[in-house]
């Protein structure tokens, strides 16, 4: 499959069938903790990415076999809504195979469109991210398209909250020093309190990310931010660990993967060629082995080489 991955064992979702609508990496932001790597097409505009055609093709391939399935999910190595064909995937999966949750993880940067939220208002679940509320930490943080204000962002994120009936978990990634702060956590309780999420998932570092400056808040702090942010309704995301649990932890992965790095350090997308593993689900895998001190990770000038831990 081109344009479909896994089902990868994601901690949010349970088993999920990734969808991947555009390619590496066309995004609105260039955060600085982003796992899937620096952002090479910096954009707002929509248009097909990827040929829709071809990706309800694999879809109908793929679901006819009746997978189990938790979710099907719109993410992958950049932002989904940025493909204008976004909303015809969603309504053909709904017409044709409903039984299928469908979720859409986002950076949330779009619904100020009334076209992008219009899109997405069959889905189950949506999971846009706000990691920031003043322009200054959002710029140092997310490091957006000159043309995206984040008051600009939030208020379509308030209109996708009045318009969507379906599920809104909203995702905020912690960065030590940079929006933990006092100031920045009353902003964004005070946002949070008004969108009404029903859920506020916080989250932070599991493997290196774009700079390698950044680093993991606590778990100490993690907790006392959820404190913080009550009575709204607040989970830590679950650590790495947890994916084993899930029936779609594939061993052999993780052992194809530790074969391989015992030959020569790789970079993760040296490994996603080598292995023929979709990025986000690789990622997974290295979540995991980095959580258990299997392998580790150093930079380099082409980026982060995964290594086995001496």
């Amino acid at each position: 499959m081109k344009y479909l991955f896994g089902p990868v064992p994601s901690r949010r979702l349970g088993i999920s069938l990734g969808v991947d609508l555009v390619p590496h990496k066309v995004c609105s932001l260039n955060c600085i903790y982003c796992e899937v790597g620096r952002t090479t097409n910096l954009t707002i505009e929509r248009k097909e990415y990827i040929p829709i055609n071809e990706v309800i093709n694999e879809l109908k391939e793929y679901l006819n076999q009746k997978p189990e399935l938790d979710f099907i999910t719109f993410s992958g190595q950049g932002e989904p809504t940025l493909n204008s064909g976004l909303g015809k995937v969603i309504n053909f999966i709904k017409e044709y195979y409903p039984q299928y949750k469908i979720a859409v993880i986002t950076n949330g940067t779009l619904f100020w469109k009334k076209e992008v939220r219009d899109e997405v208002l069959p889905v189950d679940v949506i999971l846009p991210s706000l990691d920031a509320v003043s322009e200054q930490v959002f710029l140092k943080l997310n490091r957006p398209n000159k043309n995206l204000k984040n008051d600009k962002i939030i208020e379509g994120l308030f209109q996708l909250r009045k318009e969507f009936k379906g599920k809104i978990y909203l995702e905020i990634f912690f960065a030590p020093q940079l929006n933990d702060s006092k100031e920045e956590l009353i902003l964004l309780k005070e946002i949070a309190l008004k969108m009404k999420p029903d859920l506020v998932q916080l989250n932070t570092l599991d493997r290196p990310g774009t700079e390698d400056f950044i680093k993991a808040i606590t778990n100490e702090d993690l907790k006392r931010i959820k404190d913080f942010l009550e009575p709204l309704p607040v989970v830590i995301i679950a650590k790495a660990k947890t994916r084993k649990q899930i029936k779609s932890f594939n061993k052999n992965i993780e052992e194809q993967i530790l074969d391989t790095i015992k030959r020569r350090p790789c970079t993760d997308k040296d490994l996603s060629e080598m292995l023929n593993l979709h990025l986000n689900e690789l990622n997974k895998y290295l979540s995991e082995l980095i959580d258990s001190g299997k392998i580790e990770s150093d930079k380099q000038d082409r980026g982060f080489f995964f290594k086995i831990t001496k």
